[in-house]
């Protein structure tokens, strides 16, 4: 019984991270797609791109880009114009400045 809460909880916590990102080829194989703005005041996230697998977030704008599909926790397609696009990012050069300016979206990142 012990170990099927041990693996719930770890399994769940996996799920709700969402910061290991893959980059797609094609729209329909996305889970999210993304355009990328030319202002920060623009933005839905203002995402911060880490340099290991370790420092991704939890849904709060750190994203790290896995080398393989199957190893993402959202497939993202980045979209030509800004009304293809389910929420617009912004990237920042500081992690502190990465996170949400519009919470209605955080969702499509669980």
């Amino acid at each position: 019984m012990r170990a099927i809460i041990l693996f719930l909880f770890f399994a769940g916590s996996g799920i709700m991270r969402g910061q290991l990102v893959y980059t797609v080829d094609y729209q329909s194989q996305a889970d999210v797609k993304v355009f990328v703005v030319k202002y920060e005041s623009q933005a839905d996230l203002k995402v911060f791109k880490v340099k290991y697998k370790s420092q991704a977030g939890k849904n709060d704008g750190r994203w790290f880009w896995v080398d393989y599909e199957s190893q993402a926790e959202k497939k993202l397609y980045f979209v030509e114009y800004e009304s293809q696009a389910d929420i617009k990012i912004f990237f920042v050069k500081y992690e502190s400045q990465a996170g949400w300016r519009n919470k209605k979206k955080m969702h499509l990142m669980y």
